[in-house]
């Protein structure tokens, strides 16, 4: 408690900075990635797409997303964390605007593939900064809540934004915005985040205990943070199908999904804080317990009781990742944090990227309620492995 009685008119003013930068980075970066959903029909009806060539467009943001995270997160270390964000949030919004003047799929494939190298900066960036700046308040979980909530907030209103516009100009013009946009952001990021050497002052004069580390403990994370996101992952692919064997259609999937979101965002914010008032372990069997159990109740319920649930089923299905989330700082080192958030969300990132192929196969040969059961199942994994994180956060006393 004493740590957090008397804390500085500045210090706070820089932490509201860090935490306004990071989650408006995350916002921007998240909305710039699923607006590629309303784009992909219109790619593929302008330039005569094959699905598969709409699958490779759509691969090529998320996979180099992941794949180049690590290397943003040792670039920071040599280059600095605000040039680098800023930079990728930059490149992000210059490759939006090559898509804008694509001819033809190499165009498009190559300004996807540059967006995808710019996004690889935010989330590991983002998170060690963000925790950085909190981690002698002793908020860093709730911080870390409120930039996930950020990044659902963007998934919504870019792409819902986007789609308004094509109403009124072009999918090019679009586009254009979209680039212009994410360099906007790029110039925010730069006014808003603190100088990095006050920053690092303030971390060396920190003797706060969090972030000693635990090896088993950041790998046990890592693997629930995969299992999750995959079977969120999967859930999401089946649930239209679902939906459309109960009766449902066209607009009832797109309500349905609607309200599951809803229940995602804010399922994202109050699990972040519920896991910083009732523990990790608690929390993540509170919230894939009862996500097993509605994903089984989903395949037995009607339309109408499906409908009715599906707001919790977000919130819990989504809220465990904001819980996890803030214990990586929990058991990485500070000068090892960069490195375990990106190792973090490129096993997530590649959780939920392998989940519809692999469970799609299963759905194939089983069938889809047979396969949303098995997703239901390896839900219960995570209790073990929440219960070994747990262990190494403990360790550090």
């Amino acid at each position: 408690m004493n740590d957090t009685v008397a804390v500085p008119a500045p210090a706070l003013s820089t932490r509201r900075r860090t935490l306004i930068a990071g989650c408006s980075a995350h916002a921007v970066h998240d909305g710039l990635t699923d607006v590629i959903y309303v784009l992909l029909p219109i790619w593929q009806s302008q330039f005569a797409l094959s699905y598969a060539q709409v699958g490779l467009l759509r691969g090529a943001y998320s996979g180099m997303m992941a794949v180049f995270q690590l290397m943003a997160s040792r670039a920071a270390k040599r280059w600095g964390r605000v040039p680098m964000l800023v930079g990728g949030t930059a490149l992000a919004g210059a490759a939006y605007l090559v898509v804008g003047q694509a001819t033809g799929l190499m165009m498009l494939l190559l300004a996807l593939l540059l967006g995808g190298l710019g996004a690889s900066t935010q989330h590991p960036l983002a998170s060690s900064m963000i925790s950085d700046a909190y981690e002698d308040s002793g908020g860093i979980k709730q911080a870390l809540s409120q930039y996930n909530f950020s990044g659902d907030i963007g998934k919504t209103l870019v792409p819902g934004l986007v789609g308004l516009l094509l109403t009124v100009i072009s999918w090019r013009a679009s586009a254009t915005f979209l680039g212009l946009l994410g360099l906007a952001a790029a110039g925010l990021l730069w006014w808003l985040i603190p100088s990095q050497s006050h920053a690092s002052a303030t971390r060396k004069k920190t003797n706060s205990p969090i972030g000693i580390g635990s090896a088993a403990g950041l790998r046990a994370l890592i693997l629930t943070g995969t299992l999750d996101s995959a079977v969120r992952m999967g859930f999401l692919t089946f649930l239209p199908f679902l939906l459309q064997a109960k009766g449902a259609g066209t607009a009832g999937i797109g309500l349905a999904l609607t309200l599951l979101f809803i229940g995602g965002a804010f399922g994202k914010l109050l699990c972040g804080y519920l896991g910083a008032r009732v523990g990790m372990m608690r929390t993540v069997w509170l919230t894939e317990s009862s996500t097993a159990l509605l994903i089984v109740a989903a395949v037995y319920l009607p339309l109408t009781g499906l409908m009715v649930m599906l707001p919790l089923l977000g919130l819990v299905l989504n809220g465990t990742s904001s819980v996890l989330y803030g214990a990586v700082p929990d058991l990485a080192g500070a000068e090892k944090r960069e490195q375990a958030f990106a190792v973090f969300y490129t096993g997530t990132i590649g959780g939920g990227a392998l989940a519809p192929v692999v469970f799609g196969g299963v759905g194939d040969t089983l069938g889809v309620p047979v396969a949303v059961m098995v997703l239901a199942g390896v839900l219960w994994v995570t209790l073990p492995l929440a219960w070994v994180v747990q262990r190494g956060t403990q360790r550090e006393d």
